[in-house]
Parts: C-alpha cells; structure tokens; sequence
C-alpha cells in the first residue's frame, strides 16, 4: 500500500502498558499494601484497574479494607513501583524506536497518563533523547479515562486539533477517551483485551511499526470522518 502525504499533526501516547510495561509492578504493589491492612486483592481486582485513574483505584482499594486516604493511597503505590523500575524501566517493545523516529521527523509528541507527575516526570527522564513535547499527567486533570478530557488537553497543550492527532493506547477505558476525544486511536494489546470493533485499529506490538503506519492510520482516519459526515 502506498504511503500518503497525511501526517498526523501529533502523537499523543498512554504511558503504563503502552510505552512501560509497568503494569505487574502495579498488581504487585496493590497486593502489598491490600495484604498489608489484612485484605485481599485478587488478579481480577488487579486487572479491572488497568487504564483507570489513580483516584478511582484508591477507592477501590479502599473499600478493600485500606485504611487511608486516597492521596496517601496513590503516593505509595506510585513509590513502590518506582522503586521497582528505579534501575531498570521496562520499555514496551518498538515504543521507543517508533517515538526516536517520531522526533527525527518532527512529529509533535505529548505523553497522557493517569498515572501522576512524578511518575510521568520519571519515564521521560530515562529515556535517552527528548521524547516528549508537552505532557498530562493524572493529578493534572478533572476527570481520569474513559473521560476525553486527558486527550484533548494534550492536542490543546500542543496547539493541534485532536481529530488530526494518532493515539496510542493499551487499555479500553484509554482507547475509549482517546476515540471520545477523537482522536485516531491506535489499540496495542497487551495485559487487557481488546475488542476489534471499539472505533479503533487493534494491534499486538509496536515492534516494527514506523511513521509510515501512522501516517497510513491517521489517512484513513480522516477518510473515515468525510465519509461519515457525507452520510450524515
């Protein structure tokens, strides 16, 4: 197939699965602290938090017997898996050669995770070039994902429009705020399941996925929204 013109006008990425494979350190860390006051926390609690946001999760966690607050709650999860990924980060693998590939060709980039500043602040350090054009993190926005705020703050923060830009997510409720956003939205499956009709395109790596695949996506994206506004 050949390549289009069409470059998206940014790419706007989940962090936790999608560019780090953080996600067992997650579980782990939640089973600690659940074990800690005398609970339990089963892989199905575990899995049912993948892609929410942190404040719903300390609820949950909460109501899982944890006798602290939710703020209290999210700094020591997040230092718990910090010091599990503090000398060796996880990287998902082709995240960090398709995002090398993004900046040499001038691609604008923001990175949007539920997961807090800190933590986000952390990632981008350890990657060995400027990876990231602006940022959103979880304690940066009213509403966590499935809510569109986190994506459209992120094309607003780099001065493009959304439905221009290609998201890349791993988990429904991020694909469902990227896809309410209206972004193109990219579906990596990794530790949740997706399904192959979310108003998506539905992968299983990043290995070898390149600028050309995105600008292939984000045509046919917009291809896509003219059709369905002549239907319209």
């Amino acid at each position: 197939m050949p390549v289009t013109a069409s470059l998206p006008a940014a790419v706007l990425w989940d962090m936790d699965g999608t560019l780090v494979d953080t996600e067992p350190y997650w579980y782990d860390c939640q089973v600690e602290l659940v074990e800690s006051f005398g609970g339990t926390w089963t892989r199905e609690d575990g899995d049912a938090m993948i892609g929410t946001g942190l404040w719903h999760s300390a609820r949950v966690i909460q109501g899982h017997g944890v006798d602290l607050g939710e703020d209290e709650i999210i700094d020591r999860l997040t230092t718990a898996v910090l010091a599990r990924v503090a000398d060796d980060v996880p990287w998902r693998p082709g995240a960090r050669e398709l995002l090398a590939e993004l900046k040499r060709e001038g691609v604008p980039t923001a990175l949007v995770t539920m997961s807090i500043r800190r933590m986000a602040d952390f990632m981008i350090a350890a990657i060995d070039f400027p990876a990231f054009d602006a940022v959103v993190a979880g304690d940066e926005v009213a509403h966590s994902k499935p809510h569109p705020e986190a994506y459209l703050r992120g094309a607003e923060l780099l001065g493009v429009d959304v439905a221009d830009c290609v998201a890349i997510e791993d988990s429904p409720p991020g694909l469902a705020s990227a896809v309410a956003a209206g972004a193109v939205a990219l579906g990596v499956e990794h530790a949740a399941p997706l399904v192959d009709d979310g108003g998506y395109t539905r992968a299983t790596t990043l290995v070898g996925t390149t600028l050309d695949d995105l600008r292939r996506l984000h045509s046919a994206g917009a291809a896509a929204r003219a059709q369905r506004s002549t239907d319209s």
